[in-house]
């Protein structure tokens, strides 16, 4: 029995890591959280007001103690948490990227707008050179 709950519990990392990964921070998947978050603050409650029921669910899935399974239940919880911190770092980073672009884009110097705004004439005289080296 207990190679069936091995076999669960990695297979439920493996899922929620792949369903985090794939979305983003959409409506549902808030939804989803939040709904996970509730299920799990009530079987915290459950679990400290009954802990012969957690203890009794442990040996019914052949864990053997409540604790066992307290601990796999938190381990699921921080893969859960270290996944979903990875998408929100990852999308943080992509969208400082794109801001930093196109914040070098708009004040980057553009070349014909160098002349109007100083009010000066064009830099280049006549025959094509500058006007520095034909100051020479």
């Amino acid at each position: 029995m207990i190679i069936i709950v091995q076999v669960v519990l990695v297979l439920a990392v493996i899922l929620v890591a792949f369903a985090l990964m794939r979305g983003g921070s959409n409506a549902r998947h808030l939804a989803i959280r939040r709904i996970l978050l509730l299920i799990f603050a009530a079987a915290a409650v459950f679990s400290i007001f009954f802990p012969a029921v957690l203890s009794s669910a442990a040996e019914f899935l052949g864990i053997g103690r409540g604790t066992d399974l307290v601990l796999y239940a938190t381990i699921i919880c921080f893969f859960v948490y270290m996944a979903t911190t990875y998408q929100r770092f990852r999308s943080m980073e992509i969208s400082i990227t794109k801001l930093s672009r196109r914040l070098a884009l708009d004040e980057a110097e553009h070349p014909n707008e160098r002349g109007s705004a100083s009010g000066t004439a064009d830099a280049t005289g006549t025959d094509g050179s500058s006007s520095h080296q034909a100051a020479k």
